[in-house]
């Protein structure tokens, strides 16, 4: 099996009923035995990529959902791509997942910090959750300001490293007590734990590096894809600090309810309504689909509550391969106002008939039909 494909509760050694503290205790300890910084082993780097993207979806309970369901194919077709970490400090890692440290403190924050996520949400259509789609998202989101290129400082000069701190971005305080040393660290007070310190701030971000702009993300939306689902696109949060990576964007997709079909899974699910008429002789209806409406033959007998079955005419599956089916439920209208004469006819009809056309050739009484449709 290929590395990128293996299956992310064995990545972290848990069972897939983990729960959220299980599976982040898994991570932590996987990820200090695996860091390049402080494994040995030559394969180190790797498996804690590994480790982290399979921390990065287990956490999160919408894509845990989907893998659950889908596999890694889900994820992919719902715009999941594994965050591109820079490995060179495991403090950064923990702080990127906890907002911690590796030991659970504060993480460092000196130099360049990746900007923060950013959120939205867009509705679209059932037939365009069927086809797919290209939606454009207008988002609020901090850049870099061109004028510094995200430094802060106006240009012909630099932010000079922090004397508090001495670019740690970090001060710790001793206290001695009966039971020995303390060390507190907190982010330094004089740089805010940027561990630089700008002297002369660019006169048009004002010293921030960032500026609010507002842009327009065009986001491809999966065939299949289910009310609720986000999409990840990579690079296209907020701008980081003093140049470093930017966040991410998650487009929430809901789906408009549609008036004619309700989605269940992948299949989808209508209602026709016949006369008495036609479900005796049999008739010619129009079925609402995804892709529009056909023409669907109903034999004569049908019964109230039948249910045709027209396969691969339902949603895509996020995982590949085969789409759901269309179920149509006949709904068998009876008159409800009927006129002295019309009732006579009915009366007279019904005794022509008799009750042989009304015996069952095989097909299963109503409580049946009901199971069958229920399945």
């Amino acid at each position: 099996m290929a590395t990128a494909e293996r299956d992310y509760y064995e990545v972290l050694g848990v069972a897939r009923t983990a729960g959220d503290d299980e599976i982040k205790r898994a991570f932590r300890r996987l990820a200090r035995e695996l860091h390049p910084d402080v494994s040995t082993e030559p394969d180190a780097a790797e498996r804690f990529k590994q480790v982290a993207q399979a921390y990065e979806v287990l956490s999160d309970r919408q894509r845990r959902d989907t893998y659950d369901r889908f596999g890694h194919a889900g994820l992919r077709r719902g715009g999941f791509a594994p965050t591109d970490f820079d490995l060179g400090d495991i403090t950064d890692l923990f702080s990127a997942f906890f907002g911690e440290g590796l030991f659970g403190q504060t993480g460092r924050t000196g130099g360049r910090g990746r900007g923060a996520d950013v959120a939205a949400a867009v509705e679209i259509t059932l037939a365009e959750a069927y086809r797919g789609t290209e939606v454009q998202v207008p988002l609020q989101v901090a850049v870099a300001c061109e004028r510094c290129r995200g430094s802060g400082a106006e240009p012909g000069t630099s932010p000079v490293t922090c004397l508090t701190c001495g670019g740690a971005g970090r001060v710790q305080q001793v206290s001695q007590s009966v039971f020995g040393q303390f060390v507190r660290a907190s982010s330094c007070p004089r740089c805010r734990g940027s561990g630089v310190v700008v002297e002369t701030p660019c006169e048009r971000c004002d010293g921030e590096g960032r500026l609010v702009e507002e842009r327009t993300l065009d986001v491809e939306i999966p065939a299949g894809i289910h009310d609720g689902q986000r999409i990840r696109v990579q690079g296209e949060g907020h701008a980081g600090v003093t140049g470093g990576h930017a966040g991410d964007a998650f487009v929430q997709v809901r789906v408009r309810a549609d008036d004619r079909l309700v989605r269940d899974g992948d299949d989808l699910v209508a209602v026709v309504g016949l006369t008495m008429v036609d479900a005796a002789i049999g008739s010619t209806v129009t079925v609402p689909t995804a892709e529009g409406e056909i023409e669907l033959e109903i034999p004569p007998g049908v019964q109230p509550g039948d249910v045709r079955v027209l396969r691969g005419k339902g949603m895509p599956s996020l995982a590949g391969g085969r789409r759901g089916d269309l179920r149509v439920h006949l709904d068998v209208r009876i008159p409800r106002r009927l006129d002295p004469e019309q009732r006579r006819l009915l009366v007279e009809l019904a005794e022509q008939i008799g009750e042989d056309a009304y015996r069952d050739d095989g097909e299963g009484g109503f409580f049946e039909r009901l199971r069958s449709a229920f399945r």
